[in-house]
């Protein structure tokens, strides 16, 4: 039997096996592990690459858009040069969140994103960027070419959940807030600097 290449005998790891994509930084291929209707914080399990039930959500507050991150890429050292406070990368993959006219109710799916902008947060003194995308032939999206080209309040929500989804009930401080939001061309350079961030730790 004649088999494509590449073929995949085993289920690559999401993180390490799958591709950023063809015409990053403009559009990136996103591997999904939470979705709208997730009260569970589900993500990538690093070293196995299966999905592990990370805990329940803190809050009421459900995701406002699909989330997950983007293959091969690694926020470090470049990716914390490149925020305006004294911050290093938080060590993980480079984190998006991606806008579909149509329910996604199922994570572990694989779409391609069109990269919108994204969202400086800083989480313990590590930059947490999220980029916002949406997904990419998503006719109701077609027109969106920057965040700011979405309506202010979708864009209050993704601020709001990221600003307090790491709430911790009788606790006055919280060390994780958003700074700021960016526009295409910061998001750009982040994802570029993620991608040599993961050449320095993981080699090509």
């Amino acid at each position: 039997m004649n088999f494509p290449n590449p073929f995949f005998r085993w289920r690559p790891h999401p993180w390490h096996g799958l591709e950023v994509g063809e015409d990053h930084p403009q559009k990136v291929n996103a591997f999904i592990e939470l979705t709208p209707f997730d009260t569970i914080k589900y993500e990538v399990d690093k070293k196995t690459g299966y999905m592990r039930v990370d805990r329940p959500q803190r809050s009421s507050s459900l995701p406002p858009s699909l989330y997950g991150f983007i293959p091969r890429t690694y926020c470090g050292d470049e990716v914390g040069a490149l925020s305006n406070q004294e911050v290093k990368g938080d060590g993980d993959p480079l984190d998006i969140c991606v806008l579909s006219e149509r329910p996604i109710d199922r994570n572990e799916v694989i779409l391609s994103a069109r990269v919108i902008g994204g969202l400086h947060m800083v989480d313990h003194d590590e930059a947490d960027d999220k980029i916002i995308s949406v997904l990419d032939n998503d006719t109701y999206y077609s027109d969106i070419e920057s965040i700011n080209d979405l309506p202010p309040v979708l864009i209050e929500r993704l601020r709001h959940y990221f600003g307090t989804y790491k709430l911790i009930p009788g606790k006055d401080t919280n060390d994780v807030y958003v700074e700021g939001i960016f526009d295409t061309d910061h998001a750009y350079k982040i994802i570029e600097a993620s991608m040599r961030d993961y050449e320095m730790m993981f080699g090509e």
